[in-house]
């Protein structure tokens, strides 16, 4: 089902949309040039056009850190598990975002399955938002088909000058269009503008490396022992701030804290990186990824090959964050465009 929201309605909706729980949508960082998902309480806060945010939604399922188990030994073993939650809305999420949040809910709902992380995302409300065009030259996501949406959310919405034209798409979707109420049914030229842009988006969003999606993981299949990974292995400072922004990465540590009397404590988890030394240190002080070209090469096939056997899609979304944000200037596109290079060559 699809309705419209005139734009003169727009601040409207959100405040009533904030009123009904937490709302957060992407908003300019004051004194940078860049964007985050913060709270708002009016649509004069919220960046309609905006590239990817520093931090992806995926912050509100996997909170950076997130308790896990209360215990307290004082009387025998008394341990609770606890389920952190918090009903929310989240505005203006872009397909790549919701494609990770898609891949999140996929390897969360493998036994064992996450049920902390299942609860929270079961308490979030999803709208996404539309790119007309792409948002910078870090972008990739045509590539791994990304670029239109493809369902992982409650309404979407698609800017069209005056209006914006609204995909309901699951019950909590209908149920905030009902209870808001600012709404217009749709007619035949609205669906005839929404597909126009669509039309024009499959002009203008090409393939950012020249590879089609489908021989992507034939090219990693050719490049195991790509030259490519240790001229990454030359460059990489192993900061972890890659997988951080990563929609789709989601390592994480575990860790007990105990309180001074010895008795009580926590059990937490909070995020980890596959590209620190530390991570695939085993028993004995054995790493199996000690080098910085294998923590590269694994990150890169934990995106393009190894998730096509297991789930049957990529797991880059291409937002472009890790390559926005690398402090040594490591960029996925080119990495991509080397390792095609070399297996021509």
């Amino acid at each position: 089902m699809y309705v419209i929201l005139g734009k003169e309605r727009f601040n409207d909706f959100i405040s009533r949309l904030s009123e009904m729980r937490r709302l957060f949508a992407p908003a300019v960082l004051k004194g940078y040039n860049n964007f985050a998902f913060e709270k708002v309480t009016s649509g004069k806060e919220i960046a309609i056009k905006y590239i990817p945010t520093i931090l992806p939604p995926k912050k509100f399922f996997i909170p950076q850190r997130e308790t896990l188990l209360e215990f307290n030994i004082a009387q025998g073993i008394d341990a609770e598990a606890v389920v952190e939650y918090e009903p929310m809305t989240i505005f203006g999420v872009h397909t790549c975002d919701l494609a990770g949040i898609q891949c999140l809910n996929m390897v969360f709902s493998e036994r064992p399955k996450d049920y902390n992380y299942l609860t929270r995302g079961s308490k979030i409300v999803l709208i996404g938002l539309e790119c007309n065009e792409y948002c910078d030259e870090y972008a990739s996501c045509n590539l791994v088909n990304a670029t239109f949406p493809c369902g992982g959310y409650d309404l979407f919405f698609t800017d069209l000058g005056d209006y914006f034209v609204i995909h309901v798409n699951t019950r909590s979707g209908d149920e905030i269009i009902k209870e808001i109420g600012s709404f217009e049914k749709v007619d035949t030229s609205h669906i005839n503008e929404l597909e126009k842009l669509r039309e024009k988006k499959r002009k203008v969003f090409g393939n950012e490396v020249p590879i089609e999606g489908k021989h992507i993981p034939e090219l990693f299949d050719r490049s195991f022992g790509a030259s490519v990974w240790k001229d990454l292995e030359e460059r990489c400072l192993a900061c972890g701030n890659c997988t951080n922004v990563c929609p789709t990465c989601y390592c994480f540590d575990i860790r007990d804290e105990v309180e001074l009397n010895l008795e009580s404590g926590i059990r937490y988890r909070v995020w980890y990186s596959c590209q620190l030394e530390p991570f695939a240190k085993v028993a004995g002080g054995i790493n199996f990824r000690k080098e910085r070209s294998a923590r590269q090469k694994h990150r890169y096939y934990r995106k393009f090959r190894y998730p096509v056997d297991r789930f049957t899609r990529f797991f880059c979304t291409g937002c472009g964050r890790c390559t926005r944000t690398c402090m040594a200037g490591i960029s996925l596109k080119e990495t991509l465009n080397d390792l095609i290079k070399e297996s021509e060559s």
